[in-house]
C-alpha cells in the first residue's frame, strides 16, 4: 500500500501506519491515543475528535497522514493534504518557531505543550494548544512525526 493510499475500510483506516503512530506515542508517552480494540484502532482514530497527522522523513517533510478532524480543520481532501509539505501548514513567519518545535521533538522524542497556529487551504488561521508531538518509530526503524491537538479555535 502507497503512503498515499487514503483511509478506507479495505484497509482497516491505514491499520499499518496508525499501529505505529499509537505504538510510538504509547512508548514514548505512556499514554494512549484512545482506548479501543486494536481491530478498531484505525477506523476510531481516522473518526477521532481531536485531529491527528503525520509527516514523513524526506528533507523537506511532506504529510501521509491525517485523520477526518484533520482534514476538517486544513479544509482539505487527503490527496491534496498527503502533497503539502507539513512546513507548509504554518504561516511563512512561524516557520522558523516551527523548525525550532521539531528539532526538539528530534533532541528529546517528544513534546506535549506546544501551542501555535496554522494556516487551512482557505487562508483561515487557527490556534491550537497542548499539542503533543513525537518521532514516530516502530521496530527500530524512523518513519517521520506526528502531532495530536484536542484544543483548538479559530483566529478572527
Amino acid at each position: 500500500m502507497s503512503e498515499r493510499t487514503p483511509p478506507a475500510p479495505e484497509n482497516n483506516y491505514r491499520e499499518d501506519h496508525v499501529i505505529r503512530l499509537y505504538t510510538s506515542f504509547y512508548e514514548l508517552t505512556g499514554r494512549r491515543l484512545i482506548e479501543c480494540p486494536i481491530k478498531q484502532l484505525g477506523e476510531r482514530l481516522y473518526y477521532a475528535s481531536f485531529a491527528l497527522v503525520s509527516h514523513d522523513t524526506s528533507e523537506d517533510p511532506v504529510f501521509n497522514y491525517a485523520n477526518q478532524t484533520a482534514l476538517d480543520l486544513f479544509e482539505m481532501e487527503w490527496e491534496e493534504f498527503t502533497l503539502l509539505p507539513s512546513r507548509k501548514s504554518a504561516e511563512q513567519p512561524l516557520r522558523e518557531e516551527r523548525a525550532r518545535l521539531l528539532a526538539a521533538v528530534n533532541s528529546k522524542g517528544y513534546i506535549d505543550d506546544y501551542t501555535g497556529i496554522r494556516i487551512a487551504r482557505s487562508g483561515k488561521r487557527f490556534f491550537i494548544e497542548n499539542a503533543t508531538v513525537w518521532n514516530v518509530e516502530y521496530q527500530q526503524q524512523a518513519y517521520g512525526q506526528a502531532a495530536m491537538f484536542e484544543t483548538w479555535r479559530p483566529i478572527e
